[in-house]
């Protein structure tokens, strides 16, 4: 049996970390490992159905996201995946204090890469061409990375140059530091 933990996944808007997740729940699946993926995006559309965007929201929204990693984690039965900006250190900071087994992957992209993928993106949970419209003043204070600040981690536990792998070299290199560092079962 794996050990629960938290994995968040971060990096700025269109770097790919919904790609990455979903590939890597695959690779977990396939090997009988059932984590937990918690997404921003579809947290936030029940916790504010109409986001404002303000510090405060956000607050609000990634608090509960770290809160619910840990119940999850700490009922040692599954293990959490969470797939989420972050924009501001404080807020994985926060999780990573509430974790005790909580890792950081940063999937390090050029700007410009997460630009080009991101306008190519299907208005799904998320609307499409963010970067354009931040530019354009429609998006005052909401995008991060571009009028909003995304702080970089420090020292993500692992990193990933996602503009040079695709999203399933990616997910297979953080199934590998996952399956190193919990894969050992529980005595």
């Amino acid at each position: 049996m794996m050990r629960p933990f938290c994995l968040w996944i971060t990096g700025r808007p269109g770097c790919g970390k919904s790609t990455v997740t979903g590939c890597l729940q695959a690779l977990l699946q396939a090997e009988g490992i059932d984590a937990v993926v918690l997404s921003l995006d579809r947290l936030r559309k029940i916790l504010t159905p109409e986001p404002a965007y303000t510090e405060e929201e956000r607050s609000i929204v990634y608090r509960a996201l770290a809160l619910m990693a840990q119940l999850l984690v700490e009922r040692g039965e599954k293990q959490v995946v969470i797939d989420a900006t972050g924009h501001r250190r404080h807020f994985r900071d926060l999780a990573r204090s509430l974790v005790s087994e909580f890792a950081e992957v940063y999937l390090a992209c050029p700007v410009e890469i997460c630009q080009v993928r991101e306008a190519g993106r299907k208005a799904t949970l998320v609307q499409s061409d963010l970067y354009r419209k931040a530019r354009d003043g429609c998006l005052h204070g909401q995008m991060p990375g571009v009028d909003v600040p995304y702080e970089e981690p420090l020292q993500p536990e692992l990193e990933i140059p996602i503009g040079e792998l695709s999203a399933e070299e990616a997910a297979r290199r953080i199934f590998g530091y996952i399956m190193e560092r919990w894969g050992t079962a529980c005595s």
